[in-house]
């Protein structure tokens, strides 16, 4: 029997529906349920998905809230419709986390993750997400659920847990438009910042093979016109990382399958991941493209 894990990866709004159509091109690909994955990572809004599918609902289920449906469990439906809008509030005085500066000079992180440290700092609320995860803590029973963020000091990478809404809301915290959770006694922010996927943290598990879907890496340029070419900058040094750590996954003899957005997807999705208007147009986009990529 294969071992393997789940990694879902940053995205916001439409990087969470694009995923969720993602997984059902997977299921049927491999016939496997990617809830019986042995080890789930999450991060940002593959943490929201992450923890939705821990709390034992199906695939179809989420589908059927992503797309409005009555027929769609009503918690579900609740929690998207009380998602942001696609731009940030106004932010407050102060900046998201200068302990990445830092941690540049240190090496701990990327150039693009100091810069997201020197963004204002966020106001949104998100207890949208706090929300979801306290009415989902109950049903969660799975033994490797990790929820990725950002020490905001430091920049190191922190697999949460528990308590399940803060964990969700710290994994979401990006920078410039959410503010920092504090859980512990220690400040979190977006773990996108740091890694698209952090798929590097499933080594230990020792597992047969991989599961990734990230909807922030490519892997290969991708062509922008307009503002999406902000977004492919982004996309270059996510994806890069996230090559890194699949060679270092691959280097301990397991297989990786990568499932990205396809240059036709993305031209959909468009610059702004947080866009709510195109969350149909993503979904059908996304069904009709996602197929596993070969690096």
């Amino acid at each position: 029997m294969t071992r393997r894990g789940l990694v879902l990866g940053c995205g916001g709004t439409l990087g969470l529906t694009w995923s969720v159509a993602a997984l059902h091109s997977l299921r049927r690909e491999l016939d496997w349920d990617p809830a019986c994955a042995e080890v789930v990572v999450g991060t940002s809004g593959g943490a929201e998905l992450a923890a939705i599918l821990a709390a034992g609902f199906s695939l179809d289920e989420v589908l059927a809230a992503r797309t409005g449906s009555d027929s769609a469990p009503a918690l579900l439906l609740e929690h998207f419709a009380a998602a942001p809008s696609g731009v940030p509030p106004l932010p407050g005085p102060g900046l998201a986390a200068p302990g990445l500066v830092r941690a540049r000079a240190k090496g701990r992180v990327d150039t693009t993750a100091a810069a997201a440290g020197l963004l204002p700092l966020g106001t949104g609320d998100n207890s949208w997400l706090v929300r979801l995860g306290e009415a989902l803590e109950p049903s969660v029973r799975h033994p490797n659920l990790m929820l990725v963020a950002a020490d905001r000091r430091t920049g190191k990478r922190v697999p949460l847990r528990e308590p399940l809404g803060q964990a969700i809301a710290a994994s979401w915290a990006i920078p410039g438009w959410f503010p920092p959770v504090t859980i512990g006694g220690r400040e979190y922010i977006d773990g996108g910042v740091v890694s698209p996927t952090s798929a590097d943290l499933l080594v230990p598990f020792e597992l047969d093979e991989v599961v990734v879907v990230a909807p922030m890496t490519s892997p290969r340029p991708v062509p922008a016109r307009g503002l999406s070419r902000v977004e492919r900058v982004l996309r270059r040094t996510m994806s890069a990382r996230f090559n890194r750590e699949v060679r270092v996954l691959e280097g301990t003899g397991v297989r990786v399958r990568r499932y990205e957005p396809t240059a036709e997807a993305l031209a959909v999705m468009g610059p702004n991941f947080m866009d709510r208007r195109r969350v149909l147009a993503t979904l059908e986009a996304a069904l009709r493209t996602t197929i596993e990529e070969d690096a």
